[in-house]
C-alpha cells in the first residue's frame, strides 16, 4: 500500500500534465495526417503519427498509475517519453547537422561567387 502511494506522489507532475500530453499528441497526429496529403509528406508522416501515439499512450497510462498506483503504468508512461524524447533528440542532432552543411555550401558558394570564381 506504501508503494502505491509513493508511485502516485511521484507520477503527480505528469498526472497533472497529462491534458498537455494527450493535446500534444493529437495535434501531432493530426499534423502527420496532414502531411501525408503531400507527395514528400508521404516519407514523413509516420514520424508524428508514431510521436503522438507515443504521447497519448503517456497520457493515458499515467492517469491508470494515478488510479491504482502501478509503478508498472508508471514505467510504460516514462518508457513511452523517453521513447518521444530521443525521436526528438534524433530529429534535432539531424537539424543541427543539414543546417551546418547548408551552410557551408551557401557559404561556399557566395565566396566562390564574390572572389569571381565562376
Amino acid at each position: 500500500m506504501e508503494e502505491n502511494l509513493l508511485v502516485k506522489q511521484l507520477s503527480m507532475p505528469l498526472y497533472q500534465s497529462r491534458g498537455w500530453l494527450k493535446f500534444l499528441g493529437i495535434l501531432s497526429i493530426l499534423y502527420g495526417v496532414l502531411a501525408a496529403i503531400t507527395i514528400i509528406g508521404l516519407l514523413v508522416c509516420w514520424l508524428p503519427i508514431w510521436q503522438g501515439i507515443l504521447l497519448l499512450r503517456a497520457g493515458n497510462s499515467i492517469e491508470a498509475t494515478q488510479l491504482v498506483g502501478s509503478a508498472e503504468e508508471f514505467t510504460k508512461s516514462l518508457n513511452s517519453l523517453r521513447t518521444y524524447f530521443t525521436i526528438m533528440g534524433v530529429l534535432a542532432l539531424g537539424g543541427l547537422v543539414f543546417t551546418g552543411l547548408a551552410l557551408l555550401i551557401t557559404g561556399g558558394t557566395f565566396l566562390a561567387a564574390v572572389t569571381g570564381f565562376f
